[in-house]
Formats: structure tokens, C-alpha cells, sequence
């Protein structure tokens, strides 16, 4: 292209780069050229030289769960303002293809990585064997044991919020259903909610615990088993909106009324939450905010010595809607916000 052009190497570059002494003539000149010729720039060769891609690795557990579906596009959102691309992989809850995602982003070149580990303990092993060079922070899920920022939402409050919200409505005993106890996520929410029953005076029973995947498919199989059991509890807690939209399937098709026959709760309030019937009682996670503390926290520039690793938790809010609530007035569309 240099030869083309009628000009150096050196000059080529540094009219395509942007950087370096070329006159606005001999810049116009070049383009034109690389324009006719079809020419593309090798940003693994300028990401070498420079240190640096421009690009940064998200990893989450499932891109079908519309709460990551929100977290990515608000991620991608906060990169576009800091002028950085979004490369995103699907760990499909699967430690093995999480390690070789982590593997393949650092062979990239990749500015930073965000990641919402699928394991709450197995996901260490591959997040330790990142370089200290390349700036991860946990989002949302998180595993103990490594030298990593993690944002994300207090779910213990979250939990206290429903309860307490449970408890002003009359409930007396609850049922609390989530993915498998190895996510972090899970793990909090649980804790909240037992001891939060406690407080309120809701009756929990161990076969009230009821864990398998994030999915609609689970919530079925729960609803399946609740419409069976003799005894139906006054509100099911759900870990996820996906959860509860199952759930919601199972009771329509068999007529049982919600909030009439048993009030239901989510968390995460994705977009359906709103319009789903009946609309559903959530906890809302801000993932605008969650997203610009990760990134903001990716960029910082590194530190010498031993840096304190930042755990930044967002408060909740409770959205109150027609799962746990009959309408006042006529009212069925009336939403009320609570914020911790």
C-alpha cells in the first residue's frame, strides 16, 4: 500500500493510526488508497505494540436469562463511553467452557474482564490464573478466594424487603425456590430469606427450600409440585423473574389465582415483570449503576503494592405490583417503589 501510495511504511502508519507528524494532504492521500484497495487495519498487531486492545471480555453464565440480557446492554452501553468494545461469551453454567472463555479472552488481548462466575466455588481455580496485568471484575455472582472488585446488589436486604412486604400483607408461611445452592447469588438470597422469615414470623419447612436452575422450565416443575402438595403456602420467593414467570405458566393453566390463592415474588424485575399476568412483584436490580461501577472500576489505573479490593453493594428496591397485592380502586396497573 506504501508503494501505491508513494510513500513510506512509517508514514502509512501513521496516517492510519492517527498518531505522528503527517501533513492533512498525505493523510487524505492514504486513506484513499486503503479505501481502493480494500485495506484493513491488524488491531492484534497494534494491540501488541500498544499494550492495549480497546476491547473488554464480559463472561455470564447464560445471555437466555433476561437480567444478563439487561447487564450486557448496559455494559456495552458504559464501554461505548469510554470508547471500548464489548466482547461477549456464554459460559452456559459450565466451569470447564468458563475457564476456556477466561483463556481465549486473555489470548485476546483483551483491556479487562467482567464476569459473572457460574460456580461459587469451582469458577476460582480459572479466575486465579488470570495476570495480575488484566483488570476482572466480578459482577453480580461472585466466588471468595480471589484478588478481584465485585459489584453487585445486597440480597440480604433485598430479602428483608420481601419478607417484610409478605408479612404486612398477611402471609404466614413461605416457600422460597432459586437455581442450585453453588451460586452466590442463591446462597445470600437464601440466608436473607431464613432469616428474615424468622423475624416476621413466616413459617419456612425444609421441603420449602426448593433449588434446581435460573429457567422457566424449573418454575413449572415447581408449580407442578406445589399445585400437588395439600397445602398451599401464602407466598413463594422467588430468586429469579424467569423463576416465577414458571410458576405463573403452571397456576394460570390450572386456575389457581395469584395473589388470590397464594401471593408470588420475583427478583431482578427484567422487562416482562410489568406485563406478565398478573404483573409481578420483584426486586429491582439497577443495572445502569451496576455496569458503570464495574467499568469504572476496570479503568482505574493500576496500583503498586497491595491494592484493597473494592465489594461495592447496591441497595434494592422492592416493586410492588399485582402478585402480591389485589388493586385498589380499580387500580390495576398501581406500582409502589420501596428503596433501603
Amino acid at each position: 500500500m506504501a508503494h501505491a501510495a508513494n510513500v513510506s511504511t512509517a508514514t502509512v502508519s501513521r496516517a492510519l493510526s492517527g498518531t505522528g507528524r503527517v501533513s492533512e494532504k498525505t493523510r487524505r492521500k492514504v486513506l484513499k488508497v486503503a479505501s481502493e484497495l480494500g485495506y484493513m487495519g491488524n488491531s492484534i498487531a497494534r494491540a501488541l505494540r500498544s499494550k492495549h486492545s480497546g476491547i473488554v471480555g464480559m463472561i455470564v453464565p447464560s445471555i437466555s436469562n433476561p437480567f444478563f440480557t439487561a447487564l450486557v446492554e448496559s455494559v456495552e452501553h458504559e464501554l461505548q463511553l469510554v470508547g471500548k468494545t464489548l466482547f461477549l461469551c456464554d459460559s452456559q453454567g459450565d466451569v470447564a467452557l468458563e475457564a476456556r472463555r477466561l483463556r481465549s479472552l486473555q489470548e485476546s488481548h483483551v483491556d479487562g474482564i467482567l464476569i459473572s462466575p457460574c460456580h461459587g466455588i469451582e469458577s476460582v481455580t480459572a479466575l486465579n490464573n488470570i495476570p495480575k496485568s488484566i483488570p476482572v471484575v466480578q459482577l453480580d455472582q461472585f466466588v471468595v478466594g480471589t484478588a478481584t472488585d465485585w459489584v453487585g446488589i445486597d440480597d440480604e436486604k433485598a430479602m428483608e424487603l420481601v419478607l417484610s412486604h409478605a408479612a404486612q400483607q398477611g402471609a404466614t408461611s413461605a416457600v422460597f425456590v432459586s437455581s442450585a445452592s453453588t451460586n452466590s447469588s442463591t446462597q445470600a438470597r437464601l440466608a436473607g430469606f431464613l432469616k428474615h422469615s424468622e423475624t416476621h414470623g413466616i413459617s419456612v419447612e425444609p421441603d420449602d427450600i426448593m433449588l434446581g436452575r435460573f429457567s422457566v422450565e424449573w418454575g413449572e416443575k415447581v408449580g407442578a409440585r406445589l399445585l400437588a402438595h395439600p397445602k398451599m403456602p401464602d407466598v413463594i420467593v422467588c430468586g429469579a423473574d424467569i423463576i416465577a414467570f414458571g410458576i405463573i405458566r403452571a397456576f394460570t393453566a390450572a386456575e389457581v389465582s395469584i395473589p388470590g390463592r397464594v401471593m408470588l415474588t420475583g427478583f431482578d424485575d427484567v422487562a416482562f415483570a410489568s406485563i406478565i399476568t398478573p404483573s409481578l412483584t420483584t426486586v429491582r436490580q439497577p443495572t445502569r449503576l451496576l455496569a458503570a461501577e464495574a467499568v469504572r472500576l476496570m479503568s482505574q489505573p493500576p496500583t503498586e503494592g497491595v491494592k484493597a479490593h473494592a465489594k461495592v453493594a447496591f441497595a434494592p428496591q422492592l416493586i410492588i405490583r399485582e402478585s402480591t397485592t389485589r388493586p385498589a380502586g380499580g387500580d390495576a396497573t398501581r406500582t409502589q417503589e420501596f428503596t433501603s
